[in-house]
């Protein structure tokens, strides 16, 4: 008769369980902050007006830092979209991540996402825009990994694409006005006939998507694909409808393109800003603003003229801070203060276990990220010692470590570590290496930790004995 009565406390265990959940969701129904997170694709630090850009016009984003917190030391996932995506999604590194690179390889159902997360907890919950971790019909398209409603790309190279002959509507293709004498099987290419704007329908849904779900909570990752170039269009991948503002400026044609891109994306986050205040929901809204990695050298654009990594070092596809190392903004009125700068460093990796806590949802125990929701809303918060992880397998496995001060990159099986202090040196010029053995030593012993072997993105083997740590445990 015991096991009837472990079933039965079973049972009712799980029953107070459910029904303490259900109660919850209900009264946090008027606490749990509505949350908008926008992605800008491929756009660096140094991109936006307050993060220092002086010819770029983002007077909305600019705001939207003068009525919150900006961070000056969050980090990407990854170096490029779709591990970057990753790490975001499930709050775990590179190390650990599902998706490692710009494969196709999907999320799979045991690989719990924020949305999963939120929409346990009473969230309604809508994505629209790139996604990039699961093809249609897999396990990790995004109506089943956590959002009911999506619009926009499932795959990452389709998303090149401005003027598109599909777009994907949870799961179904809906198909525009625009045309194209070849299409990849994926949707990639250039259009010879440009009638619908791939950003502006993607904008109009997630407005839309607002607009339906006011009088809940609701979670909305707007993941647009400004200013990421369409690489399929060679030096003419800048698409953009007009040049706008910079029409008549003196500067080649590719640098007004990506100028009126950037405010494109702009005049977006006013578009998002003004309707929370026309429907009354500013107050309870959580804002966050990023992008996916650092900028781009594609399409015909060169991050150089404007500075796009600010004072760091690296682009896109590198593992140096102008690669990694991505703006972050976060305004809720009554929550976070105004006009607040942070230099406090973390990362995507944390951002599924601070919505999580926002949110009264339980997170899962096996996560890189931490909840730095003191952090978001202005307050002191000790996360010391704490070890920040990349790892990239484009044109060989690298690898980038960062603890406190510290910052280990190492960009080849086998060879020395570059070591730079990012407080005396953030635009890391000066490989100080050679004089600090202790330290390199200390974060070789973490590479030994660090991470777990994938599939498919193998490492153990590549450059023969020698050189099991960087093969991981």
């Amino acid at each position: 008769m015991g096991w009837v009565l472990r079933l039965g406390l079973w049972c009712a265990a799980s029953w107070w369980t459910a029904v303490s959940l259900e109660a919850g969701m209900v009264r946090g129904r008027n606490t749990q902050p509505n949350i908008i997170y926008i992605m800008a694709d491929d756009l660096g630090w140094g991109d936006l007006g307050c993060y220092g850009q002086r010819e770029i016009q983002t007077p909305n984003i600019d705001r939207l830092s003068r009525e919150g917190i900006r961070f000056n030391q969050v980090y990407a996932g990854s170096t490029v979209c779709a591990p970057s995506r990753c790490v975001l999604m499930t709050g775990k590194h590179t190390g650990h991540a599902r998706i490692r690179g710009n494969l196709r390889v999907p999320l799979e159902p045991s690989d719990l996402t924020v949305a999963e997360v939120l929409q346990k907890v009473g969230y309604r919950t809508g994505l629209s825009g790139k996604w990039g971790l699961g093809e249609e019909g897999s396990t990790g398209a995004p109506n089943r990994k956590g959002f009911e409603h999506f619009f926009g790309y499932v795959n990452q190279q389709h998303a090149h694409n401005y003027y598109p002959t599909f777009l994907v509507r949870d799961e179904a293709r809906v198909a525009l006005e625009n045309r194209m004498t070849s299409v990849d099987p994926t949707g990639a290419g250039v259009a010879t006939v440009r009638r619908q704007y791939s950003p502006d329908l993607i904008l109009d849904d997630a407005l839309e998507f607002i607009r339906r779900h006011d009088g809940r909570p609701f979670f909305l990752y707007l993941a647009m694909t400004l200013p990421h170039a369409n690489n399929e269009a060679g030096t003419n991948g800048l698409e953009i409808p007009n040049l706008g503002a910079y029409a008549k400026r003196d500067w080649p044609e590719n640098k007004k393109r990506f100028a009126a891109m950037v405010t494109r994306l702009d005049d977006g986050v006013g578009r998002v800003m003004e309707l929370l205040r026309a429907r009354g929901i500013d107050q309870r809204t959580l804002v966050m603003f990023t992008s996916d990695n650092g900028p781009h050298r594609e399409g015909g654009n060169d991050p150089s003229w404007f500075r796009s990594s600010g004072p760091f070092r690296g682009i896109k596809r590198d593992l140096y801070e102008g690669g990694i190392r991505v703006p972050m903004i976060a305004r809720w009125p009554g929550k976070i203060p105004q006009g607040r700068v942070s230099e406090q460093p973390w990362w995507f990796a944390d951002v599924l276990p601070t919505l999580a806590e926002l949110a009264g949802a339980r997170c899962p125990s096996d996560l890189d990220g931490r909840s730095v929701v003191p952090s978001l809303l202005g307050q002191q918060q000790s996360l010391a010692e704490r070890v920040f992880y990349w790892e990239f397998h484009e044109g060989g496995f690298r690898q980038a470590i960062r603890m406190g001060a510290w910052k280990g990159v190492r960009l080849r099986l086998g060879e020395p570590m570059e070591l730079y202090n990012l407080v005396l040196d953030p635009g890391e010029k000066d490989n100080v290496a050679s004089g600090n053995p202790r330290v390199v030593a200390r974060l070789e012993r973490a590479l030994d930790r660090v991470r777990v072997e994938s599939e498919h993105w193998p490492v153990r083997g590549r450059d023969g004995a020698g050189h099991q740590r960087l093969g991981g445990k």
